[in-house]
């Protein structure tokens, strides 16, 4: 993902002022090097103090494609430097207020004497001068700009900063996902139903339709040595509970192992599935035994959400895509003595943030669903969590809604699925009614870690809603 630097100056102070120029350009470097993660390049324009090469950084961001751009404000500078750069470019713009030091040592500036060598150390020191002319520019052509006041060392600045990033290369990965979308919907459950156009247009993201007489024919194909390794993988990555037939087992290698070849050949990013089949037919033998191989591409950066749940499928994968989790779930119960609410699902499930071993179980039913075969018992692990939804509202705007949490210790349910107890600051009652006045289906992606503002600076980025409950 690459990312545009570029600072600001005015060129008709560099022959007033001969050191100024070199101190500013070592700024933005330290700029530059903070910039710096693995995954992004950084685009540095340099110092731009004329239009002319207001004009050349614009053609260099539109050449390399640059998913953002981070203008560093090194000293006063025009607003016709800037305004050219932004406007061609064309995408999100970060404005860094960031003074050298959180203040002046005046008693050694004073002690200068000379107020010409005084005026330019005090404009290595004026950044926030040019603040309220960019803005003003930039709210008068139309242009949405975001700002971070600070200094160049200073952790508050730097949080936030880091947080543009991490959404920039969240934007950038959903804009290349290929999301597969097998099967059909949950007939009857009206919520979950998606606009994939209107999802694509938002997120930039394609859908790859897909049948399950391909994924068939991928699990005819399987051989006994493949079955072999898979479940060698499961032994390794679930607790196999001894209750688990290996007539089941077996099965369920056998899909994961064609679930997987499907996401190689069609280069899926995440997918959204459901399939019921007449009884006894082989597509329903595959989708009864799909929750292991599921869970196991969910918690490898694949994210599978049941009941064709495309909406929730994408608010997993952005989860995913922050290092959160992102687990398939849905409100089961309250707990008013203990003032909290239980979520979890059947399905696919995110091992990557369970707490304790992920038990591998066999169900003799699927609640609501055909069929029976192994499931996925595990809780979210204790700590702060995120639940993130994302909403199609009724004028078809998409939206992201989310919540911080804590995920607690105290009893669940041993009923072959995950589920977990969670707490919010607004209590259960105020959380459960605001959260439902969003209008959200009744899935959502619970996260590990609070990562609300990364989702307030990722909606920025798409030009979307995001609405904080708590």
């Amino acid at each position: 993902m690459k990312i545009g630097l570029f600072g600001i100056g005015l060129e008709t102070y560099w022959p007033q002022f001969p050191d100024l120029r070199p101190r500013l350009e070592g700024y933005q470097q330290r700029v530059h090097k903070r910039l710096m993660q693995d995954g992004v390049q950084i685009i540095d324009a340099g110092l731009v103090d004329a239009p002319q090469k207001a004009r050349a950084a614009a053609d260099l961001f539109r050449r390399e494609d640059v998913e953002i751009i981070f203008l560093y404000i090194s000293t006063y500078a025009l607003s016709s430097t800037v305004l050219p750069v932004v406007q061609k470019a064309g995408v999100p713009v970060v404005v860094l207020n960031l003074q050298p030091v959180s203040a002046i040592d005046y008693e050694t500036f004073n002690a200068l004497g000379d107020r010409g060598k005084m005026t330019g150390e005090w404009l290595a020191y004026c950044q926030a001068c040019s603040a309220p002319e960019i803005a003003s520019v930039f709210l008068r052509a139309g242009i949405a700009f975001h700002l971070v006041t600070g200094t160049l060392d200073d952790r508050i600045a730097w949080t936030e900063i880091d947080a543009w990033v991490s959404a920039a290369k969240v934007a950038s990965a959903m804009r290349q996902n290929r999301v597969g979308v097998l099967g059909h919907y949950y007939g009857g459950m009206l919520d979950v139903y998606s606009d994939m156009t209107q999802q694509s247009a938002v997120f930039g993201c394609h859908f790859e339709v897909l049948e399950m007489c391909e994924l068939k024919a991928l699990r005819d194909d399987v051989t006994a040595a493949q079955v072999d390794a898979k479940l060698v993988q499961f032994h390794k990555e679930f607790d196999v509970q001894p209750q688990c037939e290996p007539f089941e087992m077996e099965r369920a290698a056998r899909t994961s192992v064609a679930l997987d070849r499907l996401v190689e050949r069609h280069d899926l990013g995440s997918l959204a599935y459901y399939y019921e089949g007449w009884d006894g037919n082989e597509y329903e033998n595959i989708v009864t035994s799909v929750i292991a191989g599921n869970s196991l591409l969910t918690a490898h950066g694949v994210p599978v959400a049941g009941e064709y749940e495309v909406k929730n499928v994408q608010a997993m994968k952005i989860m995913d895509l922050l290092g959160a989790g992102g687990s398939f779930s849905e409100f089961y119960a309250m707990d008013f003595d203990d003032d909290i609410v239980m979520f979890g699902h059947d399905g696919p499930a995110h091992i990557a943030i369970a707490d304790g071993p992920v038990k591998l179980v066999p169900l003799p039913v699927y609640h609501g669903k055909p069929g029976k075969g192994l499931s996925i018992e595990m809780q979210v692990r204790n700590g702060p969590v995120t639940l993130l939804s994302v909403v199609q509202d009724g004028q078809g705007k998409i939206k992201l809604l989310s919540a911080e949490g804590e995920s607690t210790a105290g009893p669940t349910l041993h009923i072959g699925n995950t589920n977990s107890r969670y707490r919010f600051s607004l209590g259960a009652r105020d959380f459960v009614n605001r959260w439902c006045q969003a209008g959200p289906a009744h899935h959502c992606a619970i996260g590990v870690g609070h990562i609300a503002g990364v989702l307030d600076k990722l909606a920025a980025i798409f030009g979307i809603e995001h609405i904080r409950v708590c």
